[in-house]
């Protein structure tokens, strides 16, 4: 019994997911999970009280996995600059994954104070990992320099989401370029 709620759960998940990315939050409902499942609209309820319950565990179950391949990414880089950089080019070569899709789709969302914290928590450790190699660059505030070079990702990350002109590989160059750097060119 365990296992069979389990597999549901793991599921529901997967729909979840592939409706986030195919067509942001408005996609994922509860009728459309019972849909993709194959379970009945009820049933979706045993398991998640609501939509916020599903991309709560979303969170919980992706997040770590996706931030556990830009660490991966840095810990090969031989030195705080190639941390640097691993860290943006990994992030963006995420971007067309179902995982990272269904996230960016979350986070755009209106979702309760609790989910937007566990979101803005497992942003935190993706900060705090980069902060780390900007200490060891010299930079005086690295957690400042963090968090503005996580914006230049998520700006490329939008960039590459909209389909923009430019062809993903070229973003993701320009984006290590600034955040190293700068925007002399």
């Amino acid at each position: 019994m365990a296992e069979h709620r389990s597999m549901q759960r793991a599921a529901l998940l997967d729909a979840a997911r592939s409706l986030l990315s195919e067509g942001g939050t408005e996609a994922l409902t509860f009728p459309a999970l019972a849909e993709r499942t194959g379970l009945a609209r009820s049933s979706v309820y045993e398991y998640f009280r609501s939509r916020a319950a599903v991309v709560e565990e979303l969170c919980e179950v992706d997040f770590p996995l996706w931030a556990a391949e830009v660490a991966a990414a840095m810990e090969r880089a031989e030195s705080a600059e190639g941390k640097v950089e691993a860290y943006v080019r990994q992030q963006l070569a995420l971007v067309g994954d179902r995982r990272h899709r269904a996230v960016v789709a979350i986070s755009a969302s209106e979702l309760d104070a609790g989910a937007r914290e566990k979101i803005r928590a497992a942003h935190g450790e993706l900060v705090a990992m980069i902060a780390e190699a900007l200490g060891e660059m010299g930079h005086e505030q690295p957690r400042l320099a963090a968090m503005l070079l996580q914006g230049v990702v998520d700006a490329a990350v939008r960039r590459i989401e909209l389909g923009a002109a430019e062809d993903p590989s070229v973003v993701t160059d320009a984006a290590v370029a600034v955040v190293l750097h700068g925007v002399k060119g």
